[in-house]
Order: C-alpha cells, then sequence, then structure tokens
C-alpha cells in the first residue's frame, strides 16, 4: 500500500462512491476498480462492498479506512523530515486557508515567499474557516489561515483587523434596518454569531432577511441592483467603492472587529520550511500586501 492507495480509501470512505472517487482522485473508473482489487487482494479481504447505493465498507474496510489517516500522517511526516535534513528550505508547505484569505491576500503571499525559496512546492486546502481550524487539529496541514477568534493553544500570528460594515447601495438609516429587506450569504458559523449579537444587542426584532444567497459576491450584486442591504466585514469590499458603508458597534460603542491569524503547532517550527513561513510572515505588514 502506497500514499495513493491510503488516499483513495480515505477520499472513497468520504465520497461512498466509485465515479465521484476516480474524478477526484483524477484516475478512470476501471482503474479505480483494479487498485481497490488489489488492497483485498494484498490483505486477503473484501474491502467494499458495492450497491445500487453507493459502496458500503466491510469491518475490515471500516478498520483500513481508520488506518489511512495515521498512514497519510506517517507518510507525510517522513517526507517533511527528509526535506528538513537538507541544508536549504525546501519541501511541500501544507496551508489551510478561509475562503476569503485564499483570494485575497494567498496567492501573493505565495508568490514572495516562492520568490524568496524556489524550491518550495505548495499543497493548499481552502475552506470555512472552521473546517480550515479542524483540519489543522487533525495536523493535516501545517499552517492555518483564518478569520474569527478561536481557542488555540499552539502557535498563533495576527494578520489582519477588519470592520464590519453596514453595506447598501445609498444611504439607510439604522433605526430602518428592521423594515428593509437584508440580504445573507453563507458564511461561517463565527461570523454568523458576530452579526447576530450586533443585532440582538440593538433590536427587539428579527431581521426581515429577504434572500440567503451563495456567496459574497452575489451578495454585493443582489446590493447593487437596489435589492437590500447586507452586514459584511470590510475585506468583501476591497477594491470597490460603490457600496454606501457605515462602521458598526458595540453596545459601548466601540467598532466590532474581526480578526485574521496565522496558527500553526508550535512543534512544527522544527521544520525548517514552517519555521521559514512563519519569519517570512512576520517581517510583512499583511495590509499593505
Amino acid at each position: 500500500m502506497d500514499f495513493r492507495d491510503w488516499t483513495i480509501l480515505k477520499v472513497l470512505y468520504e465520497q461512498k462512491n466509485i465515479t465521484k472517487t476516480a474524478i477526484l482522485m483524477h484516475i478512470s473508473q476501471p482503474a479505480l476498480t483494479k487498485r481497490l482489487q488489489q488492497m483485498e487482494q494484498s490483505f486477503g479481504v473484501q474491502i467494499v462492498h458495492r450497491g445500487r447505493r453507493g459502496v458500503h465498507f466491510t469491518p475490515q474496510g471500516e478498520y483500513l479506512v481508520k488506518c489511512a489517516d495515521e498512514m497519510l500522517n506517517k507518510l507525510q511526516d517522513i517526507n517533511d523530515h527528509i526535506s528538513n535534513m537538507d541544508d536549504k528550505v525546501t519541501g511541500t508547505l501544507r496551508i489551510g486557508s478561509s475562503f476569503l484569505f485564499s483570494r485575497i491576500k494567498l496567492p501573493i503571499l505565495l508568490k514572495l515567499f516562492k520568490d524568496k525559496y524556489p524550491d518550495v512546492e505548495f499543497h493548499v486546502v481552502t475552506g470555512w474557516s472552521e473546517q480550515i481550524y479542524q483540519v489543522l487539529v487533525k495536523q493535516d496541514v501545517h499552517i492555518g489561515l483564518i478569520r474569527g477568534d478561536y481557542k488555540w493553544s499552539g502557535g498563533k500570528r495576527l494578520l489582519l483587523h477588519e470592520s464590519l460594515l453596514l453595506v447598501s447601495k445609498k444611504e439607510i438609516k439604522m433605526e430602518d434596518l428592521p423594515k428593509l429587506p437584508r440580504i445573507d450569504y453563507k458564511s461561517d458559523t463565527k461570523l454568523k454569531e458576530m452579526i447576530d449579537t450586533w443585532w440582538s444587542n440593538h433590536f427587539s426584532v428579527p431581521p426581515l432577511v429577504s434572500m440567503t444567497v451563495d456567496r459574497s459576491d452575489t451578495c454585493k450584486e443582489m446590493i447593487l441592483n437596489g435589492l437590500g442591504y447586507a452586514i459584511m466585514p470590510g475585506y468583501v469590499l476591497k477594491g470597490t467603492n460603490d457600496f454606501y458603508t457605515m462602521e458598526l458597534t458595540d453596545h459601548k460603542g466601540e467598532k466590532i472587529v474581526r480578526d485574521s491569524w496565522m496558527i500553526y503547532h508550535e512543534e512544527t517550527l522544527n521544520l525548517k520550511l514552517v519555521s521559514a513561513f512563519v519569519e517570512f510572515i512576520d517581517s510583512l505588514n499583511i495590509e499593505e500586501v
């Protein structure tokens, strides 16, 4: 069993579907089926049953899936430490990043780091901040770039401050918000909690949510067409002046700010690759990049 075989088991268990797994693994369906058969022959057990509703794992298959994370982490550790034996900074840096940070900051940061350390490669996972937090907890990545405050006892660096804004096409009065249509968009739990707390501290009635859209870019287009207002962090609007905005404050009159953080396990600083990236981030003013 090699790295790819363990990965196939993990992805197949998540997808419960041969065709979807083959697509995600970038191999043909017959090739995937053949590899599964080779694994079964190697262990002398049946790993999966195929049914009309997809793939079902046998007890032996379930056990192998549990082993997959362990084996993949071990193989990654081996690769990390072999790369770390060189005098130069080399290897694959595994980064988990929130959706918005991936869009507005991560590409230029990776380019600048690559310019400084050309032998470095990247493996990037994107998702909601709570998803990235969990990926880092499991040590599937070296570095987590998240938005919002999470309890973390490891290494932590503050990257960005962004104000929470009331956003509309034209000026509106705060006291009119309960009777105006609000546009929400899918976001992480921490942001939703922040918005809900602000609302409950200012109004005794629920908001008039007229629509919930898939992402912040869709929400902005709805606002531009006069379909309602939204509450969103400032970096969502970066690079545009097409909106009326107002910074929101808490019950003490202080601006509500959402922070972005780089988090990592302290022990990973023993890897030249990770320590070089942390030092690189420390040397920058992320706001100006």
